[in-house]
C-alpha cells in the first residue's frame, strides 16, 4: 500500500525549469513542504521522491492526517 501511495503521489508532481537559476523545480500540489530542485529532471524526481518518503514517515510518526491519494489512505487505525 505504501508503494502504491508513493507512486500515485509522484504522478501528481509538477516540474518547471527556473531560468534564473538554471535548475528544475519539482513539487507535489497539496503536500506542503514537498519540493526539490536539481540540474536535471531525473535528479529532481529522485530528490522529490526522497523528500516525499521523509514527509510521509514524519507525518505518520507525528499522527498527522495525510492526504488520501487515488483512494489510498495511510491513516493508522488503533487496534484495541
Amino acid at each position: 500500500m505504501h508503494t502504491r501511495y508513493i507512486q500515485a503521489t509522484m504522478c501528481k508532481a509538477t516540474y518547471e525549469f527556473l531560468v534564473e537559476n538554471g535548475v528544475i523545480y519539482g513539487r507535489i500540489p497539496g503536500f506542503d513542504g514537498v519540493w526539490a530542485t536539481a540540474e536535471t529532471l531525473e535528479a529532481c524526481r529522485e530528490e522529490l521522491l526522497e523528500v516525499l518518503e521523509d514527509w510521509i514517515l514524519i507525518g505518520l510518526r507525528m499522527n498527522h492526517e495525510l492526504p488520501v491519494i487515488d483512494g489510498i489512505d495511510l491513516k493508522v487505525e488503533k487496534v484495541a
